[in-house]
């Protein structure tokens, strides 16, 4: 968070150095940056400079024994860029909160713009007197017996006036050694003028005034989706102090200190309910439109809105560290690293520039040299002349100097990402990097993890099935008492049940002892119960029929599609005996089928009945799915650690065609190398701690339900805040949106530029149109396409395709 005065501190690290967070909106490109950096380069002390003209923020660090904070605002400064605020405070202040950006700025009503009016007001009376009303326009003074006329100095009116901050700002780039747009400019506006062409330098420099603005303004919207992300966090909070309520700033409010939220208002950080109940909106953080319901004891966000209720809630963090401030820094951090187009570009645009400024200088220079009489060529169907014209040749030359600036290719990828990112963090997809964007916009394969991510991760008993004979209720008495001693997830689930369904399960187990691998047994009453598998049971005597156990011989249990509970037993008070056949024919077979676990209840010699544990499938699986392949994704693959009948009945309801079972955490990373070597690109997704390894291996690494989940968050290229798998095809839909209007940018804008340079020798482009259209056209129209990826929705992409 930064100060009044537009600059954020950060405390030391003991070592004399500070970090400071300077505010400066106008470094708006990457060429901007590099002067600043330039120029901060030159200054003894700073260590390190992290400079993002996307959101118009300088991030330095330097050493207080060698410079101060004033030093670093002036080299700043010195490269012709404005900070916002007087730059000065003591150092060492605590560590800066939350994540900086520029503030909006007044465009249309800034210095600037002020003296491009008066500028265009000045060139445009100039020309209604010299081509309009010729009679009008009379000598007014003399140079070295050159005669002045009204228009001639109207138009070196328009050129001092509007051409100052672009002469400026050449000078500083001169100063910094940038061969940037401000240095191309400048120079052409001067030498235009020095030999007396003053209508063209008029031209260029309020033409160009005009494109800059018009940029800046372009710039400041793009920059307002982040504002929106960082405004989403209320300011104040009202916190409960020695019994009585009070409104303080949200960054003075500490750990385990209690929040009062009313009905309307945001919640201002992270915590926990401890009064209260009430719908959230927790879409700010998740995406998600529907209110969640929030009870004591549920955790609840910075920046979500409680609809209705009271809450009370305990503070578990800081303003700083709460999920909201950890995704807007991680918004922003997705901005340092560089795509593998932007390094195209930044390459490309190394070479580009030298060689235009090269040809717009041969072009000025040689043809008036060569050509000794005038020679006419046909053109696409029109004669051009060339002749030994000084002063048209010269025009040429500065029309190539205009068409020289790299800046609407430069720009294209980083205001892509940054509004591609933006747009997916709105919906609650957090991309921790253009590159990543970028990536998962081009994976072949999707690789998914089942449990946890394909299903809920929460284990249910599904169906009660007493033996032939049998009683439910003891079933689940003896099921639960025996699974009082176990803290397996099955265990859980089976006295939850029992529990739901109002069974006493108070029989208390001795000699407790896990059967490794086939379940437990237990003394209850004086006999020996067993709990397990069915090849356990199959070793104490008891014939099961065909079941499939071996299929389904995993303790850590599959999905499925079914949820009736099958009670059709009777109510005698004994079951089966070894010998017997205890279930209808194929029961077991049908519940090991649908991928559920299988745990049978009895003794050596009675079997109660099956107990049939599921991992419940998401609803949403099957359609995010379905929408992957539709969207292009060629490979969809199911990575588990189940046993293959699970497996099998899992990738069946969802439609998976391929998976992977039996996988150890390892043995993921090996299941994701070897399709990286078979389709190519490979995007994992799983939620973040357990499939850690596989999420690293993978060309890019998807966390489910991350909100809230330091590990998810740090671990991850990218999180999906809810359990919404749903948004798994919105994130591949969006950066495969990305990705072409990153390439349409890229090749529209190097193309017509090319089509400028080779229409300037035939004189058929003026230095208007490559103001108009090669500059101020193709930079707004490569911002205007970019901002398009942050006003779209999930539900928009899934009617696209």
């Amino acid at each position: 968070m930064t100060d009044d005065d537009g600059v954020g501190r950060a405390a030391g690290d003991g070592n004399g150095e500070v970090t400071v967070r300077l505010a400066v909106p106008e470094m708006d490109c990457p060429s901007c940056a590099g002067k600043v950096d330039n120029s901060l380069g030159r200054v003894d002390g700073v260590v390190d400079a992290a400079l993002q003209p996307t959101t118009g923020t300088a991030t330095v660090t330097y050493d207080t024994g060698r410079v101060d904070e004033a030093g670093v605002v002036d080299a700043v400064e010195g490269a012709g860029y404005e900070v916002v605020g007087d730059g000065t405070g003591a150092e060492g202040a605590d560590q800066p909160e939350g994540v900086d950006i520029a503030p909006p700025t007044e465009v249309w009503t800034s210095p600037r713009a002020l003296k491009t009016l008066a500028g265009a007001v000045a060139l445009t009376i100039g020309l209604l007197v010299e081509f309009v009303l010729a009679g009008q326009n009379p000598a007014v003074a003399s140079v070295f017996d050159y005669p002045l006329h009204l228009a001639d100095l109207l138009f070196f009116g328009a050129v001092v006036v509007a051409g100052y901050p672009v002469v400026r700002g050449g000078y500083y780039s001169a100063r910094n050694l940038s061969l940037d747009i401000d240095l191309l400019m400048g120079t052409a506006i001067i030498a235009a003028t020095a030999i007396g062409y003053v209508v063209e330098a008029a031209t260029l420099a309020v033409l160009f005034s005009v494109a800059e603005l018009l940029e800046d303004y372009a710039m400041d919207r793009a920059r307002d989706s982040l504002r929106e992300l960082m405004e989403l966090s209320p300011d104040e909070a009202t916190v409960r102090r020695d019994g009585a309520e009070m409104t303080v700033p949200a960054d003075d409010v500490a750990v385990g200190e209690t929040v009062v939220v009313r009905p309307g208002e945001k919640v201002p950080l992270d915590g926990t309910v401890g009064e209260g109940e009430s719908a959230v909106d927790e879409s700010p953080i998740t995406g998600e439109s529907v209110p969640v319901d929030k009870a004591a004891g549920d955790e609840v966000y910075a920046g979500t809105v409680n609809e209705a209720g009271y809450l009370e809630v305990e503070v578990t963090s800081t303003a700083g560290d709460s999920t909201l401030s950890r995704v807007i820094e991680m918004v922003q951090g997705a901005q340092e690293g560089q795509t593998e187009k932007e390094q195209f570009v930044d390459r490309f645009a190394g070479y580009y520039t030298p060689v235009v400024v090269v040809l717009a200088a041969l072009t000025a220079l040689v043809p008036p040299l060569l050509i000794a009489e005038p020679v006419s060529v046909e053109v696409a169907g029109y004669a051009v002349t060339f002749a030994a014209d000084w002063r048209a040749w010269f025009v040429r030359g500065l029309t190539l100097l205009v068409i020289a600036c790299p800046c609407a290719f430069v720009i294209s990828t980083p205001v892509s990402v940054v509004s591609g990112v933006t747009s997916a963090a709105k919906n609650g997809v957090l991309v921790k990097g253009g590159n990543h964007l970028e990536t998962m916009g081009e994976v072949d394969a999707v690789a998914l993890d089942k449990t946890g991510t394909l299903t809920r991760g929460e284990l249910t008993v599904t169906d009660v099935v007493p033996a032939e004979g049998a009683d439910r209720s003891r079933l689940l008495r003896y099921a639960a008492s025996l699974e009082r001693r176990s803290e397996h997830p099955i265990a859980q689930a089976v006295r939850a049940h029992a529990g739901d369904a109002g069974v006493d399960d108070r029989l208390e187990p001795t000699g407790f002892e896990s059967l490794t691998g086939r379940g437990i047994r237990a003394n209850i009453d004086g006999e020996t119960y067993y709990a397990g598998k069915p090849a356990l049971f199959e070793g104490l005597g008891f014939e099961l029929g065909a079941h499939g156990a071996d299929a389904a011989g995993s303790e850590v249990t599959g999905g499925s599609s079914s949820s009736d509970l099958r009670s059709d037993g009777g109510t005698p008070a004994t079951g089966a005996v070894a010998g017997d056949e205890p279930f209808a024919g194929g029961t077991l077979a049908e519940l090991e089928g649908e991928g559920k676990t299988v745990v049978l209840v009895g003794t050596e010699q009675e079997l109660l009945g099956a107990i049939a544990i599921a991992d419940e499938v998401r609803p949403g699986s099957a359609r995010a799915v379905e929408e992957l392949q539709a969207s292009g994704v060629e490979h969809v693959v199911m990575l588990t650690g189940d046993n293959e009948g699970t497996a099998r009945a899992i990738a069946g309801e969802v439609g998976v065609e391929e998976y992977r079972a039996d996988l150890l955490p390892e043995e993921k990373v090996g299941a994701v190398e070897e399709l990286q070597a078979k389709y190519g690109e490979v995007a994992m997704v799983g939620d973040g701690v357990n499939d850690a390894p596989a999420l690293a291996t993978a060309d890019v690494g998807v966390a489910m339900g991350a909100a809230g989940t330091d590990t998810a968050l740090e671990t991850a290229d990218v999180a999906l805040m809810s359990d919404d798998i749903g948004k798994l095809p919105y994130l591949y839909a969006l950066s495969h949106t990305a990705n072409g209007v990153i390439r349409q940018n890229i090749w529209a804008s190097l193309g017509v530029k090319a089509l400028l340079a080779l229409g300037v020798p035939l004189g058929l482009v003026s230095v208007a149109v490559a103001v108009v259209v090669g500059d101020m056209g193709m930079s707004l129209g490569v911002t205007g396409n970019a901002m398009r990826l942050s006003r779209i929705e999930p539900d928009e992409l899934t009617e696209a395709r």
